[in-house]
């Protein structure tokens, strides 16, 4: 059987060399340090899913690309700024 991570081949000893790994078990701190995106606060962050027109969305690009903020940013900004209205 041919096994890909990625569009590249895994080998059977890679695949029992992650499975040793993984019986022997791993260290929280380390796991906890590893790279990938920074936590954006304690605890986890929910994704929350939003039905957006393409007008919509559109609008969100353009402001965040004025004042460059990736999408995310521009999202919750707007959100941040319309809860302290209220």
């Amino acid at each position: 059987m041919e096994r890909k991570i990625q569009g590249r081949d895994v080998s059977e000893q890679q695949i029992d060399q992650w499975v040793g790994e993984a019986e022997a078990g791993y260290d929280p701190q380390w796991l906890k340090k590893r790279m990938g995106r920074p936590a954006r606060a304690e605890g986890a962050a929910q994704v929350v899913p939003v039905r957006m027109t393409d007008a919509e969305l559109q609008a969100v690009m353009s402001r965040a690309k004025r004042e460059h903020l990736n999408r995310s940013e521009a999202i919750r900004q707007a959100l941040a700024q319309w809860a302290d209205a209220s």
